[in-house]
């Protein structure tokens, strides 16, 4: 297993806003609402207003299912609130008029893994078992494999939720190396993937979350904006 690849409960951008983010957002916190609007400012209105930023919206995956073919998604260039609230309105429309929702042809996880067990095979010289293809838990075992795994669970808890409130992991992706910060409070479930705070390379931020969450997600940020720079 390639630990570089991927860590989680590794510690990120907001270790040096809090003393402890596993308890910064908490419901028994006195300072949680205060903690989120800052949280949302450092990783969220500012990476909006000084570089590219994407928003990524999932569905497909319902009733327990994690078949990779089924997780759908579309990205959205995201460069002000109102991007987010055109997008929200359209998957709104699309659900209210029984319509698919909104994808993208490409798979976020099919094509990866196809080329993942492709690598291994020629490299090993040996066929991947079904079991391996089959099994998430054993895809880390292969090169390049724990970073897929670990973006495959931040999809399946932003999915069908997580008992943690915040969760912190640092995970190399297509992008280049990036911070994935999960939350799962009681205004909604979302997860932001950003660059490490001292990392050279330009990484776009994103902003994660299951077509579900789009309404509360909007209102928790547009609640917070007394806090954000004017857009």
């Amino acid at each position: 297993m390639q630990h570089f690849e991927a860590k989680e409960h590794t510690p990120g951008r907001l270790h040096t806003l809090f003393a402890d983010p596993y308890r910064a957002f908490d419901n028994d916190t006195d300072e949680r609402q205060l903690h989120i609007r800052v949280m949302l400012h450092i990783l969220f209105a500012q990476p909006l207003q000084q570089s590219p930023m994407t928003l990524r919206v999932i569905h497909g995956w319902e009733n327990g299912s994690f078949e990779p073919s089924e997780l759908k998604h579309i990205d959205y260039p995201l460069t002000s609130l109102e991007d987010l609230h055109r997008v929200t309105n359209e998957f709104s429309q699309a659900s209210q008029q029984r319509q698919p929702l909104p994808a993208e042809d490409t798979s976020l996880l099919t094509a990866p893994l196809a080329k993942l067990f492709a690598q291994a095979e020629e490299a090993e010289g040996r066929i991947i078992t079904e079991a391996t293809r089959n099994i998430p838990a054993r895809w880390p075992a292969l090169p390049g494999g724990l970073a897929i795994y670990t973006l495959f669970k931040m999809y399946h808890r932003l999915v069908y939720g997580e008992d943690d409130n915040y969760r912190c992991s640092q995970c190399e992706t297509p992008e280049g190396l990036q911070e994935l910060h999960e939350f799962h409070i009681e205004e909604g479930e979302f997860a932001l993937l950003t660059p490490p705070a001292h990392y050279k390379k330009i990484v776009p931020t994103m902003l994660i979350l299951h077509a579900g969450q789009l309404g509360p997600i909007e209102q928790l940020i547009r609640e917070s904006l007394p806090l954000f720079p004017d857009r």
